[in-house]
């Protein structure tokens, strides 16, 4: 009796003994053409085994890269994709760099505090105007959505003023939307949406219940 134990490592265990077995043959066959024909017949083997591959982008070619892990890189067909080597399948991935930039205060969000640094570059006055209220008025409302209370106006317009290098000043900071009608705004946001998870729920509940 053969035990597990006195056979090869399985190389990749999804596929099983019999497919690495058939690709040990086909490196076996001397004529290229038997061996390229062999190769193929594996590869639709080996899909079939693995039908949740075929969701992959290009799962052929993950199939081919594969066949030749299981051959240790040493079966020689003609493959429709460039033959990987073991160095390339082996090779570490480069580590990312954390990004670096400074966000001065965390309840504006990176993207908030580069749009006010780009506010020198804006020249038509009535676009600089509409960019100076939109942006108060967001900048309220973000600080409003990660700070519990109230904020005072000009603390939003001294760090639009801060945050614009002194572009964009607010001639008259009262004139920003009210506390109230924000905190209105984010409570309707949020009611919608646990509606929108609670008819979600029922909706799931109904079609368990019609199965």
């Amino acid at each position: 009796m053969e035990y597990n134990t006195t056979r090869g490592p399985l190389l990749l265990p999804e596929y099983g003994r019999n497919v690495q077995n058939m690709i040990a043959h086909a490196m076996e066959i001397e004529n290229r053409d038997e061996r390229n024909r062999a190769a193929q017949a594996i590869i639709e083997v080996m899909g079939q085994l693995n039908p949740h591959l075929r969701d992959v982008d290009d799962y052929r070619h993950k199939l081919w890269t594969h066949l030749f892990v299981m051959s240790n890189f040493r079966l020689d067909v003609d493959s429709p994709y460039e033959i990987p080597t073991q160095e390339v399948l082996n090779e570490r991935p480069k580590l990312m760099e954390y990004p670096k930039s400074k966000i001065r205060y965390g309840h504006y969000g990176q993207y908030t505090q580069k749009i006010l640094e780009t506010a020198k570059e804006v020249d038509n006055p009535e676009e600089k105007e509409y960019l100076k209220g939109t942006m108060a008025n967001f900048m309220k409302y973000q600080y409003l959505a990660h700070n519990n209370g109230a904020v005072e106006n000009h603390v939003i317009a001294n760090q639009l003023k801060e945050l614009s290098k002194g572009e964009l000043a607010l001639d008259n900071p009262d004139e920003l939307v009210s506390t109230n009608s924000l905190l209105r705004q984010m409570g309707s946001t949020n009611s919608n949406k646990r509606n929108n998870n609670n008819g979600k729920k029922k909706m799931n509940q109904k079609k368990k219940f019609k199965k």
